[in-house]
């Protein structure tokens, strides 16, 4: 899989990346370790070699899955992972960057990300010069190779710029969920910051494998997933038939039609998780499928069905 230049960093990542979210279990039904485990590794074997966590994703489980998926491979892959809101003191940073090192069984983090911005859940409100002080400390003693936000507003991303270089921003984008591309996408491009999509498959509604009457399990996330909702499913559900036919003219499905279209916007790479190895592998093939101009505009349009009809929250769930 031909590698990306990484923000104005000097690390290279792959178009698809692998989310683990779900390798952590918290707020995912029926995930099992060695599945997990298994997935991550085809992942890297299809060619998927950048893969993203998180220290909240089962307070260090998923990171812990990682390393026993890859630590034998380590110099050929890289690793992004995420300090919580709650551990945005200078401190906190430290200890909560020195426990995701020993975690993933690592003596550096390719990317280092806020995960989300100081304040969110009810944490303790710290300045932006502070958590950058800390980032940039770890920058300069070769912990971590790059610094990311995530789920950082366009005016959120500027404040934390003006205190060091940050590589990449990483919101909730898909082709059914692109607040992203009014906010903070222009600053991205102009500055030479990846985007990095999360839910690029909107939680699995772009695959189309979600009957009309789905109903999730209450401890499932999606459960509270705005696109899950009412009339917002029922968009989703016109607007994936719409998609069918040009999935069928690439021979492709439609999570790879929609990941296709996302890697083709500008500085964008997708993180796409899996539950299963064969999933993973199918993630890896959308690299292969390349839409013309008119395709890609005739999708956008079809995205439209859903996002004309959403609010400005980038929050993605009724939390």
């Amino acid at each position: 899989m031909e590698m990306r230049q990484f923000g104005n960093s000097n690390v290279q990542i792959t178009p698809i990346l692998m989310g683990t979210w779900q390798a952590g279990k918290k707020m995912w039904v029926g995930i099992e370790d060695d599945d997990s485990i298994k997935t991550i590794r085809a992942a890297f074997e299809a060619g998927i070699t950048t893969i993203d966590t998180a220290e909240v994703y089962g307070e260090g489980h998923s990171e812990q899955i990682i390393a026993a998926a890859l630590s034998d491979v380590r110099d050929r892959v890289q690793y992004a992972t995420k300090v919580f809101a709650n551990h945005l003191k200078y401190n906190l940073v430290i200890e909560a960057c020195d426990r995701s090192l020993q975690n993933l069984k690592t003596d550096y983090i390719d990317l280092y990300q806020i995960h989300w911005p100081s304040g969110s859940f009810n944490s303790e409100i710290v300045p932006i010069e502070e958590t950058m002080s800390a980032l940039n400390q770890l920058q300069e003693q070769g912990k971590i190779r790059a610094i990311g936000v995530s789920n950082f507003s366009g005016d959120q991303l500027i404040e934390a710029s003006q205190y060091g270089r940050i590589d990449s921003l990483q919101p909730p984008y898909s082709l059914f969920w692109r607040q992203v591309e009014q906010d903070a996408m222009s600053y991205c491009i102009e500055n030479n910051i990846s985007i990095l999509a999360y839910s690029p498959l909107a939680q699995g509604l772009l695959t189309g494998k979600f009957a009309p009457d789905q109903k999730f399990d209450p401890q499932d996330n999606r459960a509270k997933n705005k696109l899950f909702q009412g009339e917002n499913f029922q968009r989703a559900q016109q607007a994936l038939e719409k998609l069918r036919p040009l999935a069928a003219s690439h021979d492709c499905s439609l999570a790879q039609l929609a990941l296709a279209w996302l890697i083709a916007q500008p500085q964008t790479s997708a993180i796409a998780g899996a539950r299963y190895p064969e999933q993973a592998k199918d993630n890896a093939l959308a690299v292969n499928i390349q839409l013309s101009a008119a395709e890609i505009a005739e999708i956008d349009a079809i995205g439209r069905i859903v996002t004309d009809h959403l609010d400005n929250n980038s929050v993605m769930w009724n939390w």
